[in-house]
C-alpha cells in the first residue's frame, strides 16, 4: 500500500485553502540550506544522464534489464513507498493516536512483505512476465489483464497526484513557494531522470533518497526525544496528559471499545493487517517493479525481505515526533491550538534545526515526495506501454518504437499527475483518500490474484468478473453504505477498512461461483502459475547449503516477521 503509501496510513489531514501548514512554521533557511538543495537536483539529474547509458532496449527501459543487485532493489523498494505523504502522514497519526501507528508496520507491512518474498515472488519472476497484470493474462484471460491494467494505470496516476499535491502545500507553508512552482520544478525533475535513464535512474535516484530522508528524520527524532527528557519522560508526560492507552499498542481495541482509529483488534487485523496490507505489498506494481528489476530470483526474493528490516524500524523515525509533538504542544490538533496534527514534523523542524541541518531535512522532505512520485510514475509507464498499448493499440513494432514511446507516455503520466494533483485538494483527508484508493484498487486484484495462484480450478472468466466485483462492493460500501449513512462507521478509517474485507469477500465469492460455471485453464498452461507448480524455464532453486545466510530468502522473511512481532512486546503492557 504510494504508500500505501504507501503503507496505508491514516491522519494526514489537509482542510480546503491553499495551505495546510500553520503560518508560523515558515522556516528560517538561508543560502545554506538552498545550496544543499541545488547539490541535491544536480546530482538527481547526474544519476539520469548516467543511467540513460546503459538503456539500450524496452526490457532496460522498463525493468532495469533484471540486472540489478538485491541491496539496490530492497532499498529502492523501501524508499519507494517511504513517500513524504507517509512521513508527516505518520508522525501526524502519533500526535493524535499515540502509539497505535505502530500497526501500520509491524502487522500492516513486514507478513504481507514476507509473503510477497517468500511465496508470490517465484511466480512473478519465474513467468518472466514485465508487471502484475501481465501475470493475470497468464493465468486468467486478456479481459483480466485489461481490466487490471486500465485500473492500476488510472490508480498509478491518482496516486502521483497525491504526492505531487502533498509536495506543493508542504512546500508553499515551509519555504514560501507558490504551489504551481513546486507542483512544476517537482514533476520536471521526476519526468526528467525517468526519462533519461527509465526505471534504473528512478531505481538509484531511490537509493539516495532514502539515505537523504534517514538524514532528514534522524536529527529529529534525536533532538525531539532529548527535548522531552528522553523515552522516559515522553512516556510519563503522555500518560498524564492523555492516559495510558496513547502510548500502547492494543489499549482500548477490544470489541465494543471505544477508541480514536473506530477499530477494533478484529477490523485492525483482519482489515489492516490481512486484506489491505497484503492487497498493496503483494500487488502493487510500483513496489513488485523493483523486485522484478532484480538480477536472478534469490535477489528478487530478498528484495522485500531486505526492505522489511528497515520498515520495523522506520516506525520509530516517524512515531517519535510526533509524540514529542503532543508533549510540546499539549493542545496540538484542538481548538486551543494554531497547530494541526500535521505540523508535528514542521514545528519540530522548525524548533529545533540549525541552518544546514535544516536544508538536510527539507531535502529528505522533497526526496520523499519524489520518490513516492518517481514509483508510481515509472510503474504507470510500464503497464500502459507494455500492457495497454503494445498488447491491444500498436502491436509488433520494433524494440525501439516502444521505448520511445515508453518516455512519450512518462512525460503524459506526468501531466495528468499535475492534474490528479488538484483533484487530490478537493479531499480534506489525503491520507484516508489513499487508502480508499487502496481498497478500490489493490484489494480487489490481490483477491484475484490469491483465488488464482492456490486453487488451480479459478477459471479464466474468474479474473475479470471477481475483480470487477471486489471493485464494485468496495465502492459501494464506501460511497453508498458508508457516506449516505446507511450504516455506521465511525470514521473514514474503519470505513476503509470494511471496504477493504467487503471486496475481497466479494471478489472471492464471485471468483468461486464463476468458476464452478465455466471452463478451468488447462492445466499444462498453469505451470508456474499455481503454487505447487514450476514452469519449465524457472531456474531450480539453490541445493541447501549452497548459499550464505544473508542469501537465504526463508531466513531473511522469518527473522524479519519475528524481530517485528517481538517489538510489539514493549507496547503490549
Amino acid at each position: 500500500m504510494q504508500t500505501p503509501t504507501i503503507s496505508p496510513t491514516p491522519s494526514l489531514s489537509l482542510p480546503h485553502g491553499p495551505t495546510y501548514l500553520a503560518a508560523e512554521l515558515r522556516l528560517p533557511t538561508n543560502w545554506l540550506d538552498y545550496t544543499i538543495l541545488g547539490i541535491y537536483f544536480v546530482v538527481v539529474l547526474g544519476i539520469g544522464f548516467a543511467a540513460r547509458r546503459s538503456v539500450k532496449t524496452s526490457l532496460d527501459f522498463f525493468l532495469s534489464g533484471r540486472s540489478l543487485p538485491a541491496w539496490v532493489t530492497g532499498l529502492a523498494f523501501i524508499s519507494a513507498n517511504l513517500a513524504a505523504t507517509e512521513i508527516l502522514g505518520m508522525a501526524a497519526n502519533s500526535a493524535q493516536y499515540g502509539a497505535y501507528t505502530v500497526h501500520w508496520y509491524w502487522i500492516g507491512a513486514i507478513p504481507a512483505m514476507v509473503f510477497l518474498g517468500l511465496v508470490m515472488m517465484p511466480f512473478y519472476y519465474g513467468s518472466k512476465v514485465r508487471s502484475v497484470p501481465e501475470f493475470l493474462l497468464l493465468r486468467f484471460d486478456k479481459w483480466a489483464h485489461l481490466l487490471s491494467s486500465v485500473l492500476f494505470a488510472f490508480a498509478a496516476i491518482l496516486i502521483a497526484g497525491v504526492n505531487l499535491y502533498a509536495l506543493a502545500i508542504v512546500v508553499e507553508a515551509l519555504l514560501g513557494w507558490p504551489q504551481w512552482v513546486a507542483i512544476v520544478v517537482a514533476g520536471f525533475f521526476v519526468l526528467a531522470y525517468i526519462t533519461l535513464g527509465g526505471l534504473s535512474s528512478a531505481i538509484y535516484n531511490e537509493v539516495l533518497q532514502f539515505f537523504v530522508i534517514l538524514a532528514a528524520l534522524i536529527p529529529i527524532t534525536v533532538l525531539a526525544l532529548k527535548k522531552v527528557g528522553g523515552w522516559d519522560g515522553l512516556t510519563d508526560s503522555l500518560t498524564k496528559t492523555h492516559g495510558d492507552d496513547f502510548v500502547t499498542a492494543w489499549g482500548g481495541t477490544g470489541i465494543g471499545e471505544a477508541n480514536p482509529l473506530g477499530a477494533n483488534w478484529l477490523t485492525i487485523v483482519l482489515g489492516l493487517g490481512f486484506v489491505l496490507s497484503f492487497g498493496y505489498w503483494t500487488t502493487n506494481f510500483a513496489e513488485v517493479q523493483r523486485a522484478l528489476s532484480a538480477k536472478n530470483l534469490s535477489a528478487a526474493q530478498r528484495t522485500p525481505l531486505i526492505a522489511a528490516f528497515p520498515k520495523i524500524f522506520i516506525v520509530f523515525l516517524v512515531m517519535i515526533p510526533g509524540l514529542a509533538a503532543a508533549v510540546l504542544v499539549p493542545k496540538i490538533g484542538t481548538s486551543g491550538s494554531d497547530l494541526q496534527y500535521n505540523d508535528a514534523i514542521p514545528y519540530l523542524m522548525e524548533q529545533l534545526l540549525p541552518n544546514g541541518v535544516l536544508g538536510i531535512a527539507v531535502t529528505g522532505l522533497l526526496a520523499a515526495f519524489m520518490a513516492g512520485m518517481a514509483a508510481n510514475v515509472s510503474s504507470f509507464n510500464t503497464v500502459f506501454t507494455t500492457d495497454i498499448w503494445a498488447k491491444y493499440v500498436v502491436t509488433d513494432r520494433e524494440d525501439s518504437y516502444y521505448v520511445r514511446f515508453g518516455r512519450l507516455i512518462t512525460a503524459i503520466g506526468v501531466l495528468a499527475s499535475i492534474g490528479t494533483a488538484f483533484l487530490a485538494s478537493s479531499f480534506s483527508n489525503i491520507m484516508s483518500y489513499l487508502q480508499t484508493l487502496f481498497s478500490f484498487f489493490n484489494v480487489p486484484m490481490f483477491v484475484v490474484f490469491i483465488v488464482g495462484m492456490f486453487w488451480k480450478r479459478a477459471s479464466m472468466k474468474s479474473g475479470f468478473w471477481g475483480l470487477l466485483a471486489g471493485t464494485t462492493a468496495a465502492m459501494i460500501n464506501y460511497f453508498v453504505l458508508y457516506k449516505q449513512d446507511v450504516i455506521s462507521i465511525p470514521s473514514d478509517q474503519g470505513a476503509n477498512f470494511v471496504s477493504a474485507i467487503a471486496g475481497f469477500v466479494a471478489g472471492a465469492v464471485v471468483m468461486v461461483a464463476v468458476s464452478l460455471f465455466t471452463a478451468p485453464k488447462p492445466t499444462e498452461e498453469l505451470q508456474g502459475l499455481v503454487y505447487g507448480t514450476r514452469s519449465p524455464g524457472m531456474a531450480e532453486p539453490p541445493a541447501p547449503g549452497d548459499e550464505a545466510w544473508y542469501r537465504k530468502p526463508a531466513l531473511l522473511g522469518w527473522g524479519a516477521v519475528v524481530l517485528a512481532a517481538a517489538c510489539y512486546i514493549p507496547f503490549s503492557f
